[in-house]
This record gives C-alpha cells, sequence and structure tokens, in this order.
C-alpha cells in the first residue's frame, strides 16, 4: 500500500515538472473543440401530432352483423412500419428532396439518412403519434414532416380499402368456385336419381320403403281378389238353383241382337268397370288395358256361342230369364269382372315387386353411392352459403368503414417551421469541451512524463534501471529558485484558469442565447 502511494505521489510530481506541456495541449484542445462546437450546423426540428380515432358509434351497433376490424393493431403496425424504403422514396418526391440528387449512390445515402432521421413516436397514448425530422434546412424540415403526415394517413386508409378489395375479390372467386362445384354436384346428384328412379322413386322414398309398399298393395289386391272370387262362387251356387224361361221370336236376329244374359251382363259390367278406369287413369294403365283385354274375350265367347246354338238350332227365339235368374246372372257378370280386374292388378303388382326384388342386390352400392353424392352436396351447399354470407358481411363492414369512418385520422399539430434549432445543444457542448480539454492535458502530461520520466531518489532510479547508484547530489533550494518556482506556480493557474473562465463564460453566453436574452 505504501508503494503504491508512493508511486503515486512520484507520478504526481513528475506529471507537475511537466505541467507546461498539459497546459498548452489543454488550450490547444479546448480551442479545436470549441471551434467545433461552434461550427456545428445548426439542426431544426419539425414535428406534427397525429391522433388516430378508433371509435365509432356503428361499431356496437353493427357487432355481429358486420367483420370486426382490430383498428388499434392495424394503426400500431403502421406505426411502426411508416418509415420503410417504398414510403421514404415516395416522400422524397412529395418533399422535392431528389432536386440535387443526380446518381444512383446519392439517392441511396439520401434514402439511408432520412431512414435513420425520421422517427415516429408514441405520446403517451396508444392512438396519439408524433412525427418528426431534424434538418439543418427549416423549410425543408417543414416539408418533409408534412409528406410523413400524408403518408401517414394515405397508407392507413388505403391499405385498409386495399385489403378489404382484396378481401372481397377473393371471396367473389370462391363463391364461383363454389356455385360451379354446386352445380356439378346438383347434376350428378339428379342423373343419379333419373337413372335409378326404379329404386328410389319419384317420392323420394329407397327401395326398401317401396318394397314395403309394393308388398302392402300386393296383400291387399289379394285379399280383395279373395273376396271377390268367394262372392262369385257364391251366386254361381245360387244361379244353379234357377230355371231360365225361353220365349219365342219370329225372325232371324244378328249375333249383336241376340241376348245371352250371363255374357252380356258381364260385358255390361266391365264396360262400365272400364268407364270407371278411364276417368282415373290413361289408355296405357295395366287396369285399363286389362279390362279391355276381358271384354274383348267374352265379346268373342258370345260370338261363339251365338254360332253354335245357329247350328245346333236353338236360336229360335231370344233368350229371356226370369227377374231373380235375370239378377244373378248380372251380378254373376259384374263378379266374373272384377275378378279379372283384381287378378290383372294382382300380376301387375307381383310383377313390380320381381323387378324390385331382383334389383334389390344393386341396393347397398347405389345407397353408397347417393349417400356419397348426397354428402358432397351438402358440404358444398354449406361452404356456398358460408362464403355468400361472409360476402355481405364484408360489403356491410367496408360500408360502415366508409359511412362512419372507422378510423379517423385528426392532425392535431400541424408540421411549421421552427424558430430555434433543436440541436446542437451547445450550452451543454461548451462545458463539455472544457472539461475534456482539461482531460487532454492531463493526459499530454503523463505521456510525456512516461516517456522522459524523472527520479526523485536514489532508490527509485536504481529501481528501474538495475543499475546501483554510488551516489545522489541533492539540490539545495534558494530563495532566488523557490520565487522562480512561485511564479511559475501563479503563471500556471493564471493559464488554467484563464482556460476555465473562458470556457464558463462561453457557457453563459450560449445558455442565454437559449433562452433568447
Amino acid at each position: 500500500m505504501e508503494e503504491l502511494l508512493a508511486s503515486a505521489i512520484a507520478h504526481a510530481r513528475g506529471m507537475w515538472r511537466y505541467r507546461w506541456w498539459g497546459l498548452l495541449a489543454a488550450w490547444i484542445g479546448g480551442v479545436v473543440l470549441a471551434v467545433v462546437v461552434m461550427l456545428i450546423p445548426d439542426k431544426y426540428e419539425a414535428r406534427a401530432r397525429v391522433f388516430v380515432d378508433t371509435q365509432s358509434v356503428l361499431k356496437p351497433l353493427m357487432q355481429g352483423l358486420a367483420v370486426p376490424t382490430n383498428v388499434e393493431q392495424q394503426v400500431t403496425i403502421l406505426s411502426r412500419t411508416l418509415i420503410s424504403r417504398p414510403n421514404v422514396e415516395k416522400l422524397i418526391r412529395m418533399a422535392d428532396l431528389d432536386l440535387d440528387v443526380k446518381t444512383r449512390e446519392q439517392r441511396e445515402v439520401l434514402i439511408d439518412d432520412l431512414i435513420k432521421r425520421l422517427q415516429v413516436t408514441g405520446a403517451g397514448r396508444d392512438d396519439l403519434f408524433v412525427l418528426t425530422f431534424k434538418d439543418t434546412n427549416p423549410e425543408r424540415a417543414k416539408r418533409v414532416v408534412q409528406a410523413l403526415v400524408s403518408i401517414f394517413v394515405e397508407s392507413g386508409l388505403g391499405d385498409k380499402r386495399k385489403d378489404s378489395d382484396e378481401a372481397r375479390r377473393f371471396i367473389e372467386e370462391q363463391i364461383k368456385s363454389y356455385e360451379t362445384k354446386l352445380a356439378d354436384a346438383e347434376n350428378r346428384l339428379k342423373e343419379f336419381k333419373l337413372k335409378n328412379l326404379a329404386l328410389f322413386g319419384d317420392s323420394g322414398k329407397d327401395a326398401v320403403s317401396q318394397i314395403g309398399d309394393l308388398t302392402a298393395k300386393l296383400n291387399q289386391a289379394k285379399l280383395e281378389l279373395r273376396e271377390v272370387q268367394n262372392s262369385r262362387d257364391a251366386l254361381k251356387r245360387q244361379l244353379a238353383g234357377e230355371d231360365p224361361v225361353f220365349l219365342p221370336d219370329s225372325g232371324q236376329a244378328s249375333a249383336g241382337s241376340i241376348s245371352i244374359p250371363e255374357i252380356d251382363g258381364r260385358i255390361d259390367a266391365m264396360k262400365k268397370q272400364l268407364d270407371a278406369l278411364l276417368q282415373r287413369y290413361t289408355d296405357q294403365h295395366p287396369d285399363v288395358v286389362g279390362t279391355r283385354r276381358v271384354i274383348e274375350q267374352l265379346e268373342a265367347q258370345k260370338k261363339q256361342e251365338v254360332e253354335s246354338r245357329r247350328k245346333s238350332g236353338g236360336m229360335s227365339g231370344s233368350l229371356g230369364a226370369n227377374p231373380v235368374y235375370q239378377q244373378l246372372k248380372l251380378s254373376l257378370s259384374e263378379a266374373e269382372a272384377n275378378v279379372a280386374s283384381l287378378q290383372t292388378r294382382v300380376a301387375e303388382y307381383e310383377a313390380r315387386l320381381g323387378a324390385m326384388r331382383g334389383s334389390q342386390r344393386m341396393l347397398p352400392e347405389m345407397e353408397a353411392e347417393f349417400a356419397q353424392l348426397n354428402r358432397d352436396y351438402e358440404i358444398n351447399k354449406k361452404n356456398y352459403e358460408s362464403l355468400v354470407s361472409r360476402r355481405e358481411a364484408a360489403n356491410m363492414s367496408v360500408e360502415m368503414d366508409a359511412s362512419s369512418g372507422v378510423a379517423e385520422f385528426r392532425l392535431i399539430d400541424p408540421p411549421s417551421v421552427p424558430s430555434k434549432p433543436a440541436a446542437p445543444n451547445r450550452a451543454l457542448l461548451m462545458p463539455a469541451s472544457g472539461l475534456v480539454s482539461l482531460a487532454i492535458g492531463l493526459l499530454v502530461a503523463f505521456l510525456v512524463f512516461q516517456v522522459r520520466p524523472i527520479f526523485f531518489d536514489g532508490r527509485a532510479l536504481r529501481d528501474v534501471t538495475g543499475l546501483p547508484v554510488l551516489g545522489v547530489v541533492t539540490m539545495i533550494d534558494t530563495p532566488v529558485r523557490a520565487k522562480r518556482e512561485r511564479m511559475q506556480s501563479i503563471y500556471f493557474a493564471g493559464g488554467l484558469l484563464s482556460l476555465v473562465g473562458v470556457f464558463a463564460l462561453m457557457t453563459a453566453v450560449l445558455a442565454l442565447r437559449a433562452f433568447g436574452l
């Protein structure tokens, strides 16, 4: 510890020996720094405050109907990405900063310099922003900030409008695509139903339901057929107990005018039934076709019966019957007609049911294909309806933004020409320069002492050189020498105080100028 203290004292005494070197370096450094501080060009700061109003009365009213837009987040991102290369190039054109730019290298340097000097900061609130720019020319600083404000507002509105247009364009393209898909799915579903109409039916029922309906109709037709057959058999038994009565007839009668009650009754009944069927069905209906076939058979049977009776000589008179016999014959004819009609119906239902059961082995594959087609159709329809709904919501959002101004930019403080420079702060730089000049003086004295060391005792000389010291000659202070040392100290103190006083005076003058005094 004592050695360190002794070394420090030795260094201080050695630097004191070279104090004039340090004082000279301090004056030279101080003059240079003062000149530099005074020659630094003034920079004027132009600034503007912009308030972004993101609140709207329509926002809570239209919630759920229109697409919500996070305007606060968009404005925050915009403020952080405003100082980009495209925007700076646009700003250069708007503020006429490229008038003196001749080469591409100069333009690149200008762009980089503007990106460094432009600032967009928040002003204590998320929706209040301060735009600043410093330049040696106050008019140019104002033009730059004014152009930056215009770009800020236009970017906020233009980018939002561009995003909305792109979103609507994308939705329109998707809607057209899904319209095509939906039409294709509908056509495939229609073609499949038409192709397999027998299995699915025109009522939309599946094959199992149709088979069940046909089975029920067939059983009902068979039941009605058995009832009519039983009724016919009962009429035959009653007819067997009645005797016909033959009435004489003069003249020969044609086959059409000859009356055979049992056949004529059946023909009349069948014709009545045919008239009733034609009122409900077409000529191609199975019941109509079957009834006509039965009538033709009965008329042919009547002709054969007439011819046979003529040949046997039994047609000498017209055939008549007692009332009971005639009524039984008529009822029997109607029963026979009903039996024939129901037999035709039963045969038709059996044919349909057979064809349906024959194609039933293809039913699982067709049902799977139908389910797939129907599923594709439902998915496309759901997506299409969702896209249409989103398109309407997007249109409503755009209209709401255009009419209500969801994000309104308000210029609180417009950019103006500053009257005082914002930089440099010479009142602060000048005393700092004085301190730096003093530090330069100390550093020069220390470096000179290191180059030309001074030893104040024999031990220090022996320790540094490593040589034996044979003797030491002591300097004796005389009054003349002491007086000279005091005068030199006074001169040194005067020079040092003069340096400090000059910097203090310059600092005071600059401070008064800064306050406008």
